[in-house]
């Protein structure tokens, strides 16, 4: 069935310029803190438990409320919701510049993770709403994705650049001038959508959604970070809990928060499923190569971070590529190549050792362009299926599955390197080794590093060669597995995407006629 309907004009493509600002600063923010903490904490003072919370209430604020914002947005109007988020986030990003104390630093944390969540899916969902033809919106699309995962990895660079130059504060500061452009821009380019019969709001709904995905993207985090234990897999298990009293409630709620509509198409569920699985392998090479890079290797920050850039590069280039490709022929198999690009990816990762900075580039690469070339089609898929009056609940499931995959990546992938750096240290440090040498040493790599500087000479040598070793071979036990998971992931992608109409997809033959009227009435309206 042909596509009918009418291509976008500048007018468009403009406004979808302007909205990939607030994209790629929310992304931005992810990393943007690598290089800056230390100072922030010699300048501020703060606890080993504060510093957590300044890396952490960010992304716990913007996870625990992207399925209310997208919800709100469709109700109130997406560009409101917008308009509102990036005012809140350019007040939170001054709060932050120049707070005075840790708390005051957590504090505006948390409002930008706020305003995050406001920002992530009402971009989305406008891309949804301004791209009626089919071929432009994967375009589109795969363009969002590319910008997405670059942001984060141009984060740490524009971190490392400003704190050469200036105070701390200045992390945050950027933000504000691309919030004003976009308080000018916006309401000029990027008309109003919202649902015309969105029924009451459901209250309730906010505090379960959030009690729903907090516990477990915090007890992921926490086993990524100090190995599986009972109270984690207690909180993991509540988090469940409560999903799943949401997930009834959403199937009997007359208005719920989350449009029963969208899962009528089982592409849509599959499209998040398959993006959240991707997230999960892209997490996997991020938590390694990172390490690799500074603590195996010995790089700085900055020098790290520019390495780390290369692999973004086959990121820009793949993602647009990957949803054109999607239309030309099966998305199944479009998604399963990315799948098996990132196992041999992975398997390419594998063969690093200790001084293999050019494979480790390259196998991050492989794995950072299959991934996308999985993410960006999965979410045109299941925006596809989407009825643009519910966009925003849809992009903010997607980007909630991708937090949850993220999390999920980082404790799997984090916990099997752990497990075989410690279990290779356990056998193979000199047994009388000062007792806090041994204890920071098999905590983590950096812990290590830190120890092998207070011991004398060859000791201290020999101690960090050794942790060294043991971080590999953890990196190399650990990328096997991501091979071998994606490679399922392939099958997986193939086997529930068989049905799929080749090159054209579930639920995008065209848009309907009220969608193109609405289009219409976009063009012939500068601003609303």
């Amino acid at each position: 069935m042909k596509n009918s309907a009418p291509l976008a004009g500048r007018k468009e493509w403009t406004a979808f310029v302007v909205l990939l600002l607030p994209l790629l600063l929310v992304s931005m923010d992810v990393s943007v803190l690598f290089y800056a903490v230390p100072v922030i904490s010699e300048d501020l003072g703060v606890t080993g438990t504060q510093q957590l919370w300044i890396f952490d209430v960010y992304a716990f604020a913007l996870a625990g409320l992207l399925i209310t914002m997208g919800s709100l947005g469709d109700r109130i109007g997406r560009r409101k919701l917008l308009l509102a988020g990036a005012a809140a986030f350019g007040a939170a990003s001054v709060a932050a510049a120049y707070a005075r104390n840790a708390e005051m630093l957590i504090a505006a944390r948390a409002l930008l993770g706020i305003g995050g969540a406001t920002l992530m899916p009402s971009t989305m969902a406008l891309v949804r709403n301004l791209f009626r033809d089919d071929k432009e919106r994967s375009k589109a699309v795969g363009i969002w994705s590319g910008a997405m995962a670059g942001g984060i990895a141009l984060g740490s660079v524009v971190g490392g650049v400003l704190l050469e130059h200036f105070w701390w504060g200045s992390v945050f500061l950027i933000n504000v001038p691309a919030m004003v452009l976009l308080l000018v821009l916006v309401p000029v380019l990027v008309p109003e959508h919202k649902d015309p019969q969105p029924g009451a709001f459901d209250l309730l709904g906010v505090p379960l959604s959030m009690g729903a995905v907090l516990p477990v993207v915090y007890g992921l985090k926490q086993i990524a970070a100090d190995g599986f234990s009972p109270p984690m897999a207690a909180c993991i298990a509540a988090g469940l809990a409560i999903g799943y009293v949401f997930v009834r409630r959403q199937r009997t709620h007359p208005h719920p928060m989350i449009s029963r509509e969208l899962f009528r198409h089982r592409a849509f569920g599959i499209g998040i499923g398959l993006n959240a699985l991707a997230s999960a392998g892209m997490m996997g090479s991020a938590y390694f190569t990172t390490q690799y890079l500074q603590s195996v290797l010995g790089m700085g920050p900055l020098e790290s971070a520019l390495w780390g850039l290369l692999p973004s590069l086959a990121v820009a280039a793949v993602a647009p590529f990957a949803t054109t490709a999607a239309h030309r022929t099966h998305k199944g198999y479009v998604m399963a190549a990315g799948f098996l690009a990132g196992a041999a990816g992975y398997a390419v990762l594998a063969l690093a050792d200790t001084d293999s900075l050019a494979t480790a580039l390259a196998g991050a690469a492989l794995i950072s362009a299959g991934i996308v070339s999985v993410m960006a089609p999965a979410s045109d898929m299941a925006l596809a299926t989407t009825p643009p009056e519910k966009a925003g609940t849809a992009a903010s499931l997607l980007e909630t599955g991708q937090e949850f995959g993220t999390a999920l990546g980082m404790a799997v992938f984090g916990s099997i390197g752990t497990a075989v750096y410690r279990h290779d240290l356990d056998g193979s440090l000199p047994a009388d080794l000062p007792h806090d040498v041994l204890g920071a040493a098999r905590e983590t790599l950096g812990g290590a590093a830190g120890a092998a500087a207070r011991l004398p000479g060859s000791t201290g040598e020999s101690v960090l060669a050794v942790a060294r070793d043991a971080f590999t071979h953890g990196m190399t036990v650990a990328s096997l597995g991501g091979a071998a998971l994606l490679t399922l992931a392939a099958f997986a992608a193939v086997t529930f995407l068989r049905n799929t109409v080749p090159g054209e997809g579930p639920g995008e033959a065209g848009a309907a006629p009220a969608d193109a009227a609405a289009r219409d009435e976009y063009a012939r309206t500068p601003s609303r």
